[in-house]
């Protein structure tokens, strides 16, 4: 097959790499993290990256959640197209809580699937699981998860034996060894099937527990800069950007600042009248006690939230609250899987639904977390010279396709 030298994709145009080209997504990297890192001396590559190829900064998706993040990366637009607007919504027609990682909740596809189609090798590695499904939509190709990377098949997956590759042993979900994993499987796969296009992400378990500039942050950048050195031995393109930053969420006692907003609205306007969806959640709560800063409100009536809006927006530590409408213009958001009203916290503060709902044994170090506006600013470094970037132009996470594969410098 010859290969086209650009792509449609989402009403987005790509041209064909030149190189391997290499998006990394780091989940919950605060440019802080980068900045903590390289004044310890822990990341000679990425300094190189920095300072020869570009040092961006971009926004990220809000809710600043890993599911929309991750799909707008990876089809080049905002969930307002992609139709994925967190982890978790509420399904007002089947009147059901879900997940939202399955490829049906998904409106278009993706820029991976599309350069498989006309042709090219991709590989996808996630550290979760409950990516795979979403970012190997129609993907042909190779897509697997570090979590269950001991039972990716030919079949399934494009690749089996993925243990022996890597040659690392099967990750814990909840540790810094599951991105270590998708870092180690993504050198040996090109230094062994070559792919054209790679995609990896990672898991954000150590940015909920250390803060930039920690030991345990420090050592953890210091081990992906180790992988990046080989990527761009092999000549690869590589574009790292983030789903969403990280900040404390906590107060100087260490306890989480929550407000409970489901007993708060019903306390007020009594039970069954509001339900509170926080799109933080999935199946994966341990390091965040699905304890975000970013919240939508179902009411059995659309002009009674309305009425709820000034009280809520009047709460300490709430930043913002919108009508769907307002949100969904102001954040790309499709409004028929948002809630009658989006509340988003402040930089230290989260939302909860009810405080017996939420299991926070599992909080082992002071509480971080993410979702709101405090944190959308998200690096986007290429470690080649780009050119081409209108003045003034708003950059978001998920133009880091667009940088490697339009602007980045043969």
């Amino acid at each position: 097959m010859t290969a086209p030298q650009t792509l449609q994709v989402n009403n987005r145009s790509y041209r064909w790499m030149r190189h391997p080209v290499v998006v990394i997504c780091v989940d919950g990297c605060e440019p802080a993290y980068l900045d903590a890192a390289a004044q310890a001396g822990a990341t000679p590559c990425l300094a190189r990256m920095r300072a020869q190829g570009a040092d961006l900064q971009a926004d990220c998706v809000v809710p600043s959640f890993t599911n929309p993040n991750n799909l707008s990366i990876v089809t080049g637009v905002p969930p307002s197209v992609h139709g994925i607007c967190g982890n978790y919504f509420y399904d007002r027609e089947l009147d059901e809580e879900v997940m939202m990682n399955d490829p049906r909740y998904l409106r278009a596809g993706t820029v991976l699937a599309a350069f498989a189609d006309a042709g090219a090798k991709v590989a996808v590695v996630t550290a979760k699981d409950k990516l795979r499904t979403l970012l190997g939509s129609r993907l042909q190709g190779i897509c697997f998860s570090a979590e269950k990377a001991d039972q990716a098949t030919l079949q399934d997956n494009g690749i089996g034996n993925v243990l022996e590759l890597v040659g690392l042993p099967l990750p814990s979900v909840y540790s810094a060894d599951l991105s270590e994993f998708v870092f180690a499987a993504g050198v040996r796969l090109l230094q062994t099937q070559r792919p054209d296009l790679m995609y990896l992400s990672t898991t954000d378990y150590v940015q909920h527990k250390a803060a930039p500039g920690s030991a345990a942050a420090n050592a953890f950048y210091a081990m992906m800069d180790r992988y990046l050195a080989q990527l761009q031995e092999m000549d690869a393109t590589i574009v790292l950007t983030a789903d969403h930053g990280m900040n404390a969420k906590h107060g100087a006692d260490g306890q989480p600042q929550v407000i409970y907003l489901q007993d708060l609205l019903d306390g007020w306007y009594g039970a069954g009248r509001a339900r509170v969806i926080l799109p933080i959640t999935d199946p994966y709560v341990a390091h965040h006690g699905a304890l975000g800063s970013f919240a939508t409100v179902y009411a059995a009536d659309e002009q009674e939230a309305a009425r709820w809006l000034a009280r809520v927006r009047g709460l300490p530590g709430v930043d913002m609250v919108l009508t769907r409408a307002e949100a969904a213009h102001m954040f790309e958001l499709p409004p028929e899987r948002i809630g009658d009203l989006v509340v988003i916290s402040d930089r230290h503060t989260v939302i909860g639904t009810s405080s017996a709902r939420h299991d926070l044994s599992g909080l082992d170090a002071p509480l971080r977390s993410h979702g709101g506006l405090s944190e959308q600013r998200v690096p986007l470094i290429c470690n080649r010279p780009v050119s081409g970037i209108a003045h003034g132009r708003r950059l978001r996470n998920f133009d880091a396709l667009d940088l490697a594969l339009n602007h980045a410098a043969s």
